[in-house]
């Protein structure tokens, strides 16, 4: 294993791409959980929507659509992210109703005003004291407002156990090293505690009621469109930046392998790269 500095350190912005085409690669998926939303909390009662950690604001356009009366708001701690956001409401026509606000949180959240509704996607597991902030989001709720945590589900899977080149295995190999890494983000988070990630707990423990679980699924089979292959490209080479020194050494060169458009087994080439995916929807009210 090649040993190099570790870090977990995310730089939002330089991943403002990958996070926008991943977004809508997987908008189908999240339209799914935005209509099951709907069903939860009548569209006609909602007026106001926060979704938490919006990032480009694919998921905040989606809620925008399936809540056509309600004020959405992007919040995100990345400026440069927000204005992703803000460009594809103006290109949606969302007018005054799509809004964005800075904030850092956990600090933040008693400034961000009441709502209906408010979605957290795969963006509390970044506040390092998550009891708190989901605390702090059940208290901006409205009676009978509905929180829902998009946390867990699958873990995505886009080529076989055997493609040909190295151990077989490999994605099960880096899910194990990437979740080493998640635990070390976690511990050096401000604030961090550890808790059981046991939402439903957590959600009741807050003072909400839990209201029902999902799971979303997208499946992409192979042969995927050149639009998916691009994104799976740009996922695994962030994955081998991010991973960098914590890789066996034949992993790490078969992931080099993989992302070389002049190797016949590359991704660019493969014709039995696939995406397959889920996330879980965790959902609670106040009474």
């Amino acid at each position: 294993m090649t040993h190099h500095h570790d870090t977990t350190h995310i730089d939002w912005n330089e991943m403002g791409a990958l996070l926008e085409r991943g977004a809508e690669i997987q908008s189908p998926l999240y339209r799914q959980a935005a209509a099951w939303l709907g069903e939860l909390l009548p569209p006609v009662g909602v007026r106001r929507i926060l979704d938490i950690g919006s990032g480009p604001g694919v998921h905040t356009a989606l809620f925008a659509e399936a809540f056509p009366y309600a004020e959405v708001v992007a919040v995100d701690a990345t400026p440069e992210l927000l204005d992703q956001a803000r460009a594809r409401a103006e290109r949606a026509g969302f007018g005054d109703r799509f809004h964005t606000r800075h904030a850092e949180l956990p600090d933040g959240i008693g400034e961000l005003g009441e709502a209906d509704l408010i979605w957290a996607g795969n963006s509390l597991h970044h506040i390092g004291d998550q009891r708190a902030a989901l605390g702090g989001f059940a208290r901006l709720l409205r009676p009978g407002g509905l929180l829902a945590l998009a946390e867990g589900g699958l873990p995505a899977r886009h080529l076989p156990r055997d493609i040909g080149i190295g151990r077989p295995g490999l994605e099960t190999r880096l899910d194990a090293v990437t979740s080493e890494w998640f635990t070390r983000m976690r511990a050096e988070l401000p604030g961090a505690k550890d808790e059981v990630e046991d939402w439903r707990a957590l959600q009741a423990a807050v003072g909400l009621t839990p209201s029902g679980t999902r799971t979303f699924l997208l499946d992409l089979p192979a042969p995927v469109p050149s639009g998916v292959r691009d994104h799976l490209v740009a996922a695994f080479s962030w994955q081998r930046k991010m991973l960098d020194g914590q890789l066996a050494d034949d992993d790490a060169a078969v992931l080099d392998r993989l992302l070389d458009p002049d190797d016949p087994a590359s991704l660019f080439r493969r014709p039995d790269a696939y995406l397959l995916t889920s996330r879980t929807v965790h959902t609670a009210r106040r009474g």
